[in-house]
């Protein structure tokens, strides 16, 4: 169906960005495909649609594999971009098999559980200083005390990353991470065309010192990979290194400040939780269903489908919308609720299918070791001032969260 003029769906509105949860209500009251001009898209609010088309091939993160632009009736992004489409075409998020199967084997090496059981001493070590760091301090922003530098720091160990050079990577993270949204702007374009830039140079320069001293680590990995046959095409390292610390912490530290806002908002939940430690586990799924830090994922149709009726046309755009269905009643009884204890919870904020988060047992394993040593370090941690929401709407989080230790 069309999208009528008056449909509550709006991410250019701060009133909805900040919660857009009624909008998607109303969504899924008008079926289950809408067709949003301002966008042109196709929006899929419900679960089990979101759910079946994430694993349904007729649907692709890019159609390039087998379409060039003009067949696909798609316009080619502008020659002033190229930077950043060179960049983000080549990681396998926006790749197909036969070339996403090839990476995702490769770089899934690095997260097996045995990598991940193996990292947990460094990661709750450092969880456990920078907590202790901000209670010496009264508090802080544990956006950028705590819910930061703990991925950021620990993808770029995995990767090989040095430590002075660590700054860099979340202001160009959030410069690319911009043209995620939907219908950015040129200024927008500009700054990831130029973060892509100094990105790719970076780790270009980084790729030829560790060919010559190789290390123990995921960059060093992927120079042998790229050696052993041609494997990896060095665009496909450089892509690679960037998606997976671009992912490996945006997510993390979006999912850490909107659930802390969440149980603050909820303190009933959180008094629950400072008495219960053992609720960690079942109360991370349920942040990230509860304000999904992904809130939308889009897909290509590559061959014509049919949803209620409505037949999506091949060269059409899918908007899967993962905070409505994380919302879905149909799905979780009182969706609303923010309820700690809630063991039935297949939420989709990790994705599914060929494209389901490789880093998600990192993830669980960051977010476990932060909420655990805030609850341990700091029971009496309290909101200090009103959080400002950001802007964006596809990637959802704060600007900062002030807190006190009282």
């Amino acid at each position: 169906m069309s999208g009528p003029v008056d449909l509550a769906f709006d991410p250019w509105d701060p009133a909805f960005v900040a919660d857009p949860y009624p909008a998607y209500a109303e969504l899924r009251g008008r079926g289950r495909v809408i067709r949003y001009e301002p966008t042109d898209q196709w929006l899929v609010p419900h679960h089990a649609d979101v759910s079946a088309l994430l694993r349904d091939r007729r649907l692709g993160r890019t159609y390039q594999h087998r379409f060039g632009h003009e067949e696909f009736g798609r316009t080619a992004p502008p020659p002033a971009h190229e930077p950043f489409h060179t960049l983000n075409d080549h990681g396998m998020l926006d790749l197909e098999p036969p070339d996403h199967t090839r990476i995702r084997r490769l770089v899934s090496k690095a997260f097996t559980p045995r990598t991940v059981e193996r990292l947990k001493p460094y990661v709750r070590g450092l969880a456990d200083e920078l907590v202790a760091a901000l209670v010496r301090d009264g508090g802080g922003d544990l956006l950028k005390d705590v819910a930061e530098p703990l991925p950021v720091a620990v993808i770029a160990e995995m990767l090989g990353i040095p430590e002075a050079d660590r700054g860099q990577l979340r202001p160009w993270s959030a410069a690319i991470c911009g043209m995620y949204e939907l219908n950015p702007s040129e200024d927008t374009a500009a700054r990831a065309v130029r973060a892509s830039v100094e990105f790719s140079g970076y780790l270009r320069d980084l790729i030829a010192a560790r060919r010559g001293r190789p290390g123990d680590d995921l960059i060093s990995g992927l120079i042998a990979a790229h050696d052993e046959d041609d494997r990896l095409t060095e665009q496909e390292m450089i892509s690679t290194a960037v998606l997976l610390l671009n992912a490996g912490h945006e997510a993390t530290v979006n999912a850490t400040v909107n659930g802390w806002w969440a149980l603050f908002r909820n303190p009933a939940q959180l008094a629950a939780l400072r008495a219960d430690h053992s609720l960690v586990p079942t109360a991370i799924e349920e942040l990230m269903r509860y304000d999904t830090p992904l809130q939308l994922f889009e897909r290509w149709v590559l061959d014509d489908i049919e949803i209620d009726g409505t037949t999506i046309p091949r060269g059409a755009e899918i908007a899967l919308l993962f905070g409505s269905a994380n919302h879905d009643p149909a799905v979780f009884p009182d969706p609303a609720r923010l309820d700690l204890t809630r063991t039935d919870n297949p939420h989709i904020s990790f994705s599914a299918g060929i494209h389901y988060c490789i880093g998600a047992p990192l993830a669980r394993l960051e977010l476990a070791a932060s909420m655990t040593a805030l609850l341990r370090r700091a029971p009496t941690l309290a909101l200090a001032a009103e959080p400002a929401r950001k802007p964006n709407f596809v990637i959802r989080g704060l600007e900062g969260l002030s807190v006190e230790v009282r």
